[in-house]
């Protein structure tokens, strides 16, 4: 296992202009400026950033764009926005917004053609289908529109067609873990890592440096994002990254 190679990705999301964070994708509560929470986490070490602006499929607008631009201004990662991208339009305006990659959920509901088009147009490397997905009955769903629409699509299922349709790289979040602290969905994680050859980024769950080291063990996974761990401080990215350097092998 080549632990030491897995990105760690804080994740800024973003409702109302200021970085927010809840459990289970309630309970928001501010957290703080987005360009400060940017320019720490560049000094901190992150290997990427994601901006996800939570609330723009919701309200059936775009991303904030003057945020954006001031976030991108700051930032020296590469960077992942999400949030409102319904087109293959959107998705060339968010990536001149200063985006290098784009993230994509409640469009491709909406569009199922969203990612093929956006990596015909922009290219594979560019283009990342997210799922924020709950257990139903016993089942894995795909949720809308942050999580507050049940789809009743499968997700394991829809992960396949997400890869088959031309997305480079397959963001997982479970809205069973968020915010929870008590470990990643690996059942989930499992799941979708043997039916996808795609890097996966976990998402949901991370409470302590062994939490990724964990998930890193799986087959398949990339990355481990994260945001109330970072944006508390219970956890740094440079110690996290030290931990890390010493499961090396493990």
């Amino acid at each position: 296992m080549q632990i030491n190679t897995k990105k760690i990705v804080p994740c800024l999301d973003i409702r109302g202009g200021m970085v927010v964070k809840g459990v289970n994708f309630e309970g928001i509560k501010e957290v703080g400026d987005p360009v400060e929470l940017a320019r720490f986490y560049n000094d901190e070490g992150a290997d990427e950033l994601v901006f996800y602006d939570i609330s723009a499929a919701v309200e059936g607008r775009g991303v904030l764009a003057d945020l954006l631009k001031r976030v991108a201004q700051v930032n020296r990662v590469p960077l992942t926005v999400a949030g409102g991208v319904m087109t293959a339009d959107d998705f060339g305006r968010v990536l001149e917004l200063g985006a290098d990659k784009v993230s994509v959920n409640s469009g491709v509901i909406k569009n199922p053609a969203l990612i093929s088009d956006a990596a015909k147009k922009y290219g594979s490397g560019r283009v990342v289908f997210a799922m924020d997905v709950k257990r139903v009955n016993g089942r894995f769903h795909v949720f809308a529109k942050a999580g507050s629409e049940d789809t009743g699509i499968d997700a394991l299922q829809w992960a396949v067609r997400g890869e088959q349709n031309g997305a480079g790289e397959l963001v997982v979040n479970s809205i069973d873990t968020d915010g929870v602290k008590a470990g990643y969905d690996m059942e989930l994680l499992g799941e979708v890592a043997s039916r996808v050859s795609i890097p996966i980024v976990a998402s949901g769950g991370a409470g302590k440096p062994e939490h990724f080291a964990e998930v890193f063990g799986l087959k398949g996974i990339s990355a481990g994002l994260a945001a109330s761990i970072f944006h508390y401080r219970e956890v740094s990215i440079r110690e996290l990254k030290g931990y890390l350097a010493g499961c090396a092998g493990i």
